[in-house]
């Protein structure tokens, strides 16, 4: 490329720079008049207590089970054998040297401590994040399945595929993600759980529950979308495939679909992103996602701006990412 086109490709307006200066003017005055509106209230920022509520070291206690008496401790290099006597049988335990807390002859008593250790633990914070990263990714894919089925049948000249996901997209769509929340955990829930109680079988894990209510909520839109982008693609090439012999199914799965998904990429993007934020509210039904975690946080330790803004950034690095992804997958299908 000739070294003058490459450099009018780079060279700006003298107007781009000073908006470009404007727009962080604009942000550092947002974040000074942040500051000083926090000074105004006299508020304490804690920052140095965020870093414990990703990973922390807790100190973990090795306890007996048995009443008896400490009859030896044996040393070996970093480990201690603890054996504890008891009146019909003895135990062994295996602790930290450097942790005892218990001599020969001790009496012990079921649940006293013999020794202590420290390992590093998973934060809250943490552990809501791995939580809603989860969620996200089941709902997704369930999601997928569902609005690719569900987008099959809104062209489908059955009336029975067509009409069911018609019914199917407008009362999810026209009902509140909450409403349905509280329909899967409360409604459904209770009933398939008191079901296979009778067999014997433990109640399923409310985070299945959230999974299925995003995975409804999510397959509804992302039917309209598949719908959407099966439609633009010209039905001629629906009749130049069946001329040439090819079934309807094959038709939509080498000449259709391929096509469509290249359109129907960026909107499944922002709904993939919005469903990732709409787990924020699975909170209601006890699942310990991103958003409960950082509410039980601030009950706790009472460390408002902090907490929400941390909380705020993690939405923003999962959904960055996901929005960073589909962008991949974008480049991909335009080059093949």
């Amino acid at each position: 490329m000739d070294p003058t086109t490459i450099s009018k490709r780079f060279q700006k307006p003298g107007s781009f720079y000073l908006w470009a200066v404007t727009f962080f003017l604009l942000w550092i005055l947002i974040i000074i008049a942040f500051y000083f509106a926090t000074v105004k209230i006299e508020y304490i920022w804690r920052w140095q207590k965020i870093p414990g509520y990703f990973l922390y070291k807790d100190t973990v206690a090795i306890t007996a089970e048995i009443d008896g008496e400490v009859e030896t401790i044996s040393i070996e290099g970093e480990k201690a054998v603890i054996r504890v006597k008891g009146d019909d049988e003895t135990e062994d335990y295996t602790a930290p040297a450097e942790g005892l807390i218990v001599e020969e002859g001790d009496l012990i008593s079921p649940g006293d401590s013999l020794a202590t250790f420290r390992e590093w633990k998973l934060g809250i914070f943490m552990i809501g994040l791995l939580i809603t990263i989860e969620v996200s990714i089941l709902s997704t894919i369930f999601g997928i399945l569902i609005g690719i089925f569900g987008g099959l049948a809104r062209v489908s000249s059955n009336p029975l595929f067509k009409w069911s996901s018609t019914l199917y997209v407008e009362l999810i769509r026209g009902s509140p993600l909450l409403v349905q929340i509280f329909i899967w955990y409360f409604l459904l829930g209770t009933m398939i759980n008191m079901i296979i109680s009778k067999y014997g079988l433990g109640p399923i894990d409310p985070l299945w529950y959230g999974v299925a209510s995003l995975s409804t909520f999510t397959g509804a839109y992302v039917a309209e979308i598949v719908r959407a982008g099966i439609q633009s693609i010209h039905f001629g090439q629906v009749e130049a495939s069946r001329s040439l012999g090819m079934t309807y199914a094959q038709s939509m799965r080498y000449i259709i679909l391929p096509q469509a998904l290249r359109r129907i990429l960026p909107p499944l993007a922002g709904q993939f992103i919005s469903l990732v934020k709409d787990s924020s509210l699975l909170g209601i039904i006890a699942i310990r996602e991103l958003t409960k975690a950082t509410r039980e946080i601030v009950t706790v330790s009472l460390q408002t701006f902090e907490c929400w803004m941390v909380c705020a950034v993690l939405y923003l690095i999962v959904t960055f990412a996901l929005s960073m992804f589909v962008q991949h997958l974008e480049r991909r299908t335009q080059l093949t």
